[in-house]
């Protein structure tokens, strides 16, 4: 005769005992993901912050690798001892460069150049169109006959400056530009120049300057060789340029 089977329970504290193994065994797994993911998070923060700083010493324009300019080859207004050196990058042809030279260049003028504590200097970024060539040869050509007309055609060429998108920056119009602006200039010699392309080892050294020093578009603004972050914002590049001033050692 079988004997009838017997009705196995598992008692309550084995229960509790069973649960209390499975919840050490969750909490283990979390904190081990824990650590592995706070461990990554680190790596990543350490890997982020080595990039930062690798960028900020190597392109040019930080405050770890400032640019070094021969200042001495460049069109300047202002006093050549100024303690601080504005370096413009700029297109003749550029809608934005007109706006810098026709609302911000008046009051770096003003507050700074005037004052003897900042002189500015222009280099060539001609990339637009063809046209931006011309009209940089052309430039040339008046600085290299007077540094002064050199200004006074700077400005003409803006405020006057044809649609972006339309060659404008012609011969003719680069001459009889420089005729209405009367400047104090040989308009012969001006035209002979631009036709002869006598400056265009100048202006491929401007675009060299720009590509080595990794300028991707204008204007773009060095302040002792530190690249300006906003320079449609008066008061940044004032307390840049009044940074620049106390590092050179004047109020």
């Amino acid at each position: 005769m079988n004997k009838p089977k017997k009705n196995r329970t598992t008692s309550p504290s084995r229960i509790k005992q069973e649960q209390r193994r499975a919840e050490l065994a969750l909490q283990k797994k979390r904190t081990r993901l824990l650590l592995i993911g706070s461990t990554l998070l680190v790596v990543v923060i350490f890997a982020a912050l080595f990039v930062l700083a690798t960028k900020n010493t190597d392109n040019p324009g930080g405050a770890a690798n400032p640019v070094s300019f021969n200042y001495d080859e460049l069109p300047r207004l202002g006093k050549a001892d100024a303690p601080v050196k504005l370096v413009e990058f700029g297109d003749y042809k550029c809608p934005a460069c007109a706006r810098f030279s026709i609302v911000m260049k008046p009051l770096l003028v003003q507050e700074y150049i005037e004052t003897g504590k900042a002189a500015l200097y222009f280099v060539n970024m001609s990339f637009l169109g063809p046209d931006s060539k011309t009209a940089s040869l052309a430039a040339l050509s008046v600085y290299h006959q007077n540094n002064e007309a050199f200004w006074t055609y700077y400005d003409a060429l803006y405020a006057n400056q044809g649609n972006e998108d339309t060659v404008w920056a012609t011969e003719d119009f680069l001459v009889e530009l420089a005729q209405s602006a009367n400047l104090p200039i040989d308009y012969d010699l001006l035209r002979k120049d631009i036709q002869n392309r006598t400056y265009a080892g100048e202006l491929n050294r401007d675009n060299a300057i720009a590509k080595t020093n990794d300028v991707r578009s204008t204007p773009t603004l060095y302040i002792n060789g530190i690249k300006a972050d906003n320079i449609f914002n008066l008061s940044a590049v004032s307390a840049q340029i009044e940074s620049a001033a106390k590092a050179a050692g004047t109020e």
